[in-house]
């Protein structure tokens, strides 16, 4: 699979969105864009794992050159993940936030 520049760019921007959704989601640690962008292609990889396992379609498609980007299982594959980074770290969830 070759990707053009502004393909790769589109790519990112659409991880870094789902990302950033699944962190909020799953009440996420602080981090900027670049953590965002990790989470999102992490979700597009585990959360259509997830849907094809279940044999669940994917109601919500983007096609980047012709090749489909699931969203919704993307957001929940990276809720997912960062539940499970809450987990193995031991962080609590619904504790409170501290606010700088």
């Amino acid at each position: 699979m070759t990707l053009t520049l502004s393909e790769l760019i589109l790519l990112v921007l659409i991880a870094a969105v789902v990302g950033a959704i699944g962190r909020e989601i799953a009440g996420g640690p602080r981090g900027g864009l670049l953590v965002s962008i990790v989470v999102g292609f992490i979700g597009a990889v585990l959360g259509p794992w997830i849907g094809h396992q279940l044999r669940l379609a994917e109601p919500l498609v983007v096609s980047v050159d012709g090749h489909p980007f699931g969203i919704l299982w993307s957001i929940i594959g990276a809720a997912l993940f960062v539940a499970l980074v809450h987990m193995a770290s031991g962080s609590r969830f619904g504790g409170r936030r501290r606010w700088a």
